[in-house]
């Protein structure tokens, strides 16, 4: 991206009519300074641009001469493309893609904040990332720089605290915890967050969709402490929990997603192995063929689906919405890797057993 800081510079000087040697004044800097400026021989120093845009009372993006509409539509695109390819496990190509982006801009904090995901999700071990280990020794330096670049200097408070939890997270996976406890530390109190309390500042019209996004906020965040729940307890504690989410789900959606999301394979699959450990065989069988008939039918989902429930509303579905560290499909992930657990050794010789792995092939 070329930045056209030294023409703007001169232009707004000019139209203020003051000389090169006034504005030095000014600054602080000296003449020649400002003189290499306007000549494009070189940019201010960084922590000089706010003085600068505050003096002329214009933006940063405006002293620099950059096109925001023409930013925004290329910005717009990487993200895109980042989409595309994150919805189908090619993190390679994210990192390529968010790279692309922070080169041309190097100041947008969607794309920092996208770049520090990439890198970070290259070393997902849930997925099927190859050298996951290796490339979280070799991106750590660049994820805790990015991250805390975007703390200290990102105005977008969404980008800012997604990046914060990030970087918190990653100083727990790398063995820091007591680096990212303190990070979460400065994370605000569910109770002290805008979604609590924004609703009574909001015009009529708005009201309904930010309670139905607000459900949907919510019911996720619940979803989430559920399966951290079920870490902790026994099998048969286990079990119980896994029915109050099964009816959760219900309650949420009025079955209108059933049979279509990557969840609900994974639910139905865990279930099956606390039944094992219950040794509850026949009940795990039947939740193993739901669980292969949910993954048929999310490898097998249209382009976009439609639904419409009491409390969420009508809501659209996309399928590059979905992101993942893994490039398989879902059936693959199913058969490959969730049912070569050991548990599953109780079952696996049976008929039924090798009727649904055949239905995975």
């Amino acid at each position: 991206m070329k930045l056209n800081i030294g023409d703007t510079i001169k232009r707004y000087r000019k139209e203020r009519e003051i000389t090169q040697e006034e504005f030095a004044e000014i600054l602080g800097v000296s003449c020649q300074s400002v003189s290499r400026w306007e000549n494009n021989s070189c940019y201010p120093d960084i922590e000089l641009i706010p003085t600068i845009a505050a003096f002329f009372g214009i933006s940063t993006d405006k002293l620099m001469g950059v096109d925001e509409a023409a930013e925004k539509k290329a910005v717009d695109r990487y993200l895109s493309d980042f989409q595309a390819s994150i919805s189908i496990g090619n993190i390679e190509e994210c990192i390529c893609i968010a790279r692309s982006g922070v080169a041309e801009f190097p100041n947008n904090y969607a794309l920092l904040n996208k770049l520090m995901y990439a890198l970070f999700i290259a070393g997902d071990d849930t997925g099927n990332i190859p050298d996951w280990k290796d490339n979280r020794i070799k991106y750590d330096t660049e994820i805790v720089a990015l991250g805390e670049r975007i703390i200290k200097y990102c105005p977008d408070t969404d980008i800012k605290y997604d990046a914060t939890e990030r970087l918190a997270f990653h100083h727990c996976e790398m063995g820091r915890k007591n680096i990212g406890r303190s990070i979460y530390e400065t994370l605000p109190s569910i109770y002290h967050c805008k979604e609590w309390d924004i609703w009574w500042s909001l015009a009529e019209e708005e009201k309904l969709p930010y309670t139905r996004k607000f459900i949907l906020d919510s019911y996720c965040a619940l979803d989430e402490a559920l399966w951290r729940l079920m870490d902790l307890i026994p099998a048969e504690d286990t079990v119980k929990v896994f029915e109050k989410i099964f009816l959760l789900d219900n309650l949420i959606y009025d079955d209108s997603l059933a049979d279509q999301t990557w969840s609900n394979t994974r639910y139905y699959c865990f279930y099956a192995k606390c039944l094992i450990q219950l040794n509850r065989f026949d009940e795990a069988i039947k939740q193993l063929e739901l669980s292969v008939k949910s993954a048929i039918a999310f490898d097998n989902r249209p382009e976009e689906i439609k639904t419409n429930s009491l409390l969420l509303g009508e809501r659209v579905h996309k399928r590059t919405d979905f992101e993942t560290a893994d490039s398989r499909s879902l059936r693959e992930i199913l058969r490959d890797t969730w049912l070569t657990d050991k548990v599953f050794d109780d079952i696996r010789d049976t008929e039924k057993f090798k009727e649904i792995l055949e239905q995975l092939s």
